[in-house]
């Protein structure tokens, strides 16, 4: 009984030290914002609270807004407190929370210091200067697509923040540019400086294939998204790759009527952060009629080449560093039937050139989207071991669940019996020329890795699960981080405190989550860039391989940083060790290598 009471006079006391606190803060209203929520559940009160601060807040911030939000009549204040409610997810859940009253009657009491409103914002300044750098990497890159993503995204969240007009950047040199007026310009100096141009028209029986040479500042891109007008609609959006995009168009458009419209705002691939897809959702689309492109007027239209060639230049995705083979006629001529095949759609007429593991892959290959061959080529041939790789066959598949189309280079293997035992995606020509530039290795070393890239990329395209599952090693070591938040303060908690947490996995749980991934997805796409690739002192062939990688599937996309400890000694089963996952660099720069194992 005694403790009964105690507990009762303990609770009632607690009770009225809330009751006290809470009169003080409401009364001190030069210092505090506060907010009550009622609700059949705790969850629902404390969300009515929270709705309650968003609503003060979003009146104190109202006029900084006017320059942003294009709105101006009732829909005004509506659009803006739908904008700072964006910040609810992220940061007001973890201002100071008080249950008055439990379920099923629940009442919650929140409030915040109004000194501290302006942290609330803090931590998307710090994305919205984060993404306008990553789009000036892309950009110095000719990774078009990139720095237009991260340009819009960068003003999207600019235009959430009610310090849109005061932020800045300071560029290398020390200058400081006010983002608001510096995105935009950005991004209509990229379609400024866009050059298209139509390298080939094939007429097909119902339609026109067109290839196109694109190019920035007279450059060819690395990437850049786009559709095209059909003469009724806008295309699914493609993504060219090397400088080469392509369109399917009726035979009664002609070349002069040709009309592209660059892709910028991404929406689609918004998914990846739930702050910036709630903020999209929220705020309009920026229109930017500099996006819709014509044709270069010194466009000058060729007949459709033969579809394959030797020629002496580089083949595409080639660098000039590798030295290829000059005997290869039994070679060619088992790739002009197999690209004979292809442009016909009549495969099994050419499986015996294939190992039935090889022909697997090609079945794999040609249905990877509606796959096509999109221009004419020059083959290049290059000793690998017992191996000879042919580079490399421009191919474009679409997908229409997704409504994407994208460009790749196809690379085929050749074994010992002089069949296609193999065949991968092409790295882009910029990782290609980065890692066949490094003379201080052999060929043979150059080729080997870039033959693990490809085969790692490719193999996650096809779904090979059986071969990911074989190169990764049984005790692999395998972490994949994740953006969370933690506390500082037992009062305040909510302040910027983003890091990276690390999830480490074992290869059983991480085989058992990628085939989840590979049944739920119609399409994944891979591209790397931006490699720096170490081989470590214990071992010749051990190499730790650090890339960005970009990741597309049909319901998921991501960018990041990958980095692969792989031995190479074996070409023929590499085993990966380690394999990290990030999806941004460390406060100083870095990510995972090879002095971190």
């Amino acid at each position: 009984m005694k403790r009964l009471l105690l507990l009762i006079f303990s609770l009632n006391g607690l009770f009225a030290l809330n009751a006290q606190s809470i009169q003080s803060i409401k009364g001190d209203v030069q210092t505090y914002l506060w907010g009550e929520g009622k609700g059949t559940t705790l969850k629902a009160a404390d969300q009515a609270a929270l709705a309650d601060i968003i609503g003060q807040i979003s009146t104190q911030v109202e006029s900084n807004f006017e320059r942003i939000v294009t709105e101006k009549d009732n829909k005004f204040k509506e659009t803006v407190n739908d904008v700072v409610k964006t910040y609810s997810s992220a940061t007001l859940t973890n201002t100071v929370r008080i249950v008055m009253e439990n379920e099923p009657d629940a009442k919650v009491f929140r409030y915040i210091r109004k000194s501290e409103i302006a942290k609330i914002f803090e931590s998307r300044k710090n994305k919205i200067i984060e993404l306008a750098r990553n789009g000036e990497t892309a950009l110095g890159g000719l990774q078009i697509a990139d720095a237009l993503r991260y340009f819009y995204w960068s003003q999207t969240l600019l235009r959430s923040h009610p310090d849109a007009s005061a932020i800045s950047m300071t560029d290398k040199e020390g200058k400081a540019s006010l983002l608001i007026t510096w995105l935009p310009m950005q991004i209509n100096q990229i379609f400024a400086n866009m050059k298209i141009a139509i390298d080939i028209v094939e007429q097909k029986e119902t339609y026109n294939n067109c290839i196109f040479d694109i190019k920035y500042n007279d450059q060819p891109v690395r990437n850049f998204d786009y559709t095209y007008w059909d003469g009724q609609n806008w295309s699914n959006i493609v993504s060219a790759k090397d400088g080469v995009g392509v369109a399917e168009l009726p035979k009664s458009i002609s070349t002069s009527e040709i009309r592209l419209k660059g892709e910028y705002s991404f929406e689609g691939e918004a998914n990846i952060d739930m702050e910036l897809r709630t903020v999209m959702e929220k705020l309009p689309l920026v229109p930017y009629k500099s996006c819709y492109l014509n044709l270069s007027k010194n466009t000058v239209v060729k007949a459709a080449a033969p579809v394959m060639q030797m020629g002496t230049a580089p083949a595409v995705g080639e660098a000039q560093t590798l030295t290829p083979l000059d005997k290869v006629t039994d070679k060619n001529d088992i790739m002009k039937k197999v690209t004979a095949a292809i442009a016909a759609k009549r495969y099994t007429e050419v499986q015996s050139l294939f190992t039935d593991d090889g022909y697997s892959i090609f079945k794999s290959l040609l249905q990877y989207g509606n796959a096509k061959i999109v221009k004419s080529f020059d083959l290049k041939y290059y000793q690998f071991g017992s191996y000879v790789i042919c580079r490399s066959i421009p191919m474009s598949f679409s997908f229409k669940a997704n409504d994407r189309q994208f460009v790749e280079n196809v690379v085929f293997y050749f074994d010992a019996t002089n069949k296609i035992c193999n065949i991968t995606f092409s790295l882009s020509k910029n990782t290609v020329d980065d890692i066949s530039a490094n003379t201080t290795w052999s060929q043979d070393n150059r080729i080997l890795l870039m033959s693990f890239l490809e085969n790692y990329m490719t193999a996650y395209s096809l779904k090979r699960f059986d071969y990911i599952n074989k190169i990764f090693s049984d005790d692999a070591l395998i972490i994949t981080g994740i953006v969370t938040k933690i506390n500082n303060s037992p009062e305040l908690k909510y302040t910027n405190n983003g890091l990276v947490k690390y999830n480490k996995q074992t290869k059983t749980e991480y085989m058992k989550k990628l085939k989840y991934s590979f049944d739920s997805n119609e399409f994944i796409n891979i591209r790397f860039a931006d490699n720096t690739i170490r081989r470590s002192g214990k071992g010749n062939d051990v190499y730790g391989i650090q890339i960005k990688q970009d990741y597309f599937s049909t319901n998921y996309g991501d960018s990041g940083y990958l980095f692969l400890l792989v031995d190479l000694s074996d070409s023929k089963t590499p085993q990966i060790h380690v394999r990290t996952w990030q999806p941004e660099k460390n406060p100083d720069g870095s990510i995972y290598g090879l002095s971190d194992f």
